[in-house]
């Protein structure tokens, strides 16, 4: 089975009433981790990269990874380009080989965001591949994407109608309280994302497919085998998985998903160094890490997705 567009994918999901996961991979662990725990619940994939992934890992050896998942797998996997920030770069993405590009002109003015967006769906269009656009402006940190607090935004409803007609964009990223990197809520404060902009703009986009980033939900389990072994991370919090699965049972057909992945691995090789320190072959520690990506994976597809036999 070839690569595939997360068209026919997002229609099921959306009347079906789950969403698809998009996982973030940079390297030969995770995408295995990632796709061993899809083909186990026979469930469809997203596996997206980042400007930041594509310049650590090359584009080559990322397409390779993924086109061997797919062999090794057999389901419906979507290679897609994470915040993509440039035409050029969408570009470089669809010419090789990528079948879904998101262009993230969030940070432009509305006009501007338009016009941009418009000109990556011409070409994207020709080509036959998808894209992925945003309204709104996440805060956080994610790679290369830096966004303040002060500097966020949720998305308005009252645009969405006219940024989807006018770009012809095949999903809408929106702002509804998720944000990127491990700190996304202050300990003490309730963390709650905005429902009532969702259901807005689902109203006035019936049927479209809707997706958001910044949505792990940073598990304390690893966050404390961090912390335990040798790591500072005092107050990461996460996005709470019920209102996940709430916003997928909506109109979110698609939920991204990296800081997880980052702290499983991370939280895994720190106290396997701990608890084995005359070990220093990689594959050593690298395989209990994928083990425990795998593990998260398969929770996220069955407890917040609900994509499992979906594929």
């Amino acid at each position: 089975m070839p690569l595939v567009t997360s068209k026919e994918m997002f229609e099921k999901a959306y009347q079906g009433g789950y969403a698809i996961g998009a996982f973030n991979v940079n390297n030969m662990e995770i995408v295995q981790g990632i796709t061993e725990a899809a083909k186990d619940l026979n469930a469809p994939l997203i596996l997206q990269v980042s400007k930041g992934a594509r310049a650590y890992a090359n584009h080559t050896y990322l397409i390779h990874l993924v086109q061997a998942a797919v062999e090794e797998t057999e389901l419906p996997i979507v290679l897609h380009l994470d915040h993509g920030d440039s035409y050029e770069l969408c570009k470089s993405c669809i010419d090789g080989g990528f079948t879904s590009v998101m262009i993230d002109a969030s940070s432009k003015p509305f006009a501007e965001n338009i016009e941009i967006t418009k000109q990556v769906v011409a070409y994207a269009h020709d080509h036959g591949v998808v894209v992925e656009a945003e309204l709104g402006t996440l805060a956080g940190v994610e790679d290369e994407v830096k966004v303040n607090a002060e500097d966020s935004s949720y998305t308005r409803p009252e645009e969405v109608e006219e940024f989807v007609t006018k770009t012809g964009c095949d999903s809408l990223a929106i702002a509804i309280g998720t944000s990127h990197g491990a700190y996304k809520f202050k300990p003490g404060t309730k963390p709650q994302l905005r429902f009532d902009i969702l259901e807005e703009v689902s109203k006035r986009l019936p049927g479209f497919p809707i997706v958001l980033h910044g949505s792990s939900s940073v598990p304390q389990e690893y966050v404390k085998m961090v912390n335990e072994n040798g790591g500072n991370m005092p107050g990461a919090i996460g996005v709470p998985e019920d209102q996940l699965r709430k916003a997928a049972s909506m109109a979110v057909c698609k939920i991204n998903i990296d800081s997880d992945l980052r702290l499983a691995m991370t939280g895994t090789i720190r106290k396997y160094f701990n608890d084995h320190p005359a070990d220093f072959d990689p594959r050593q520690y690298l395989k209990p890490a994928r083990e425990n990506i795998k593990k998260l994976v398969a929770h996220k597809i069955v407890d917040v997705l609900g994509c499992d036999g979906k594929a």
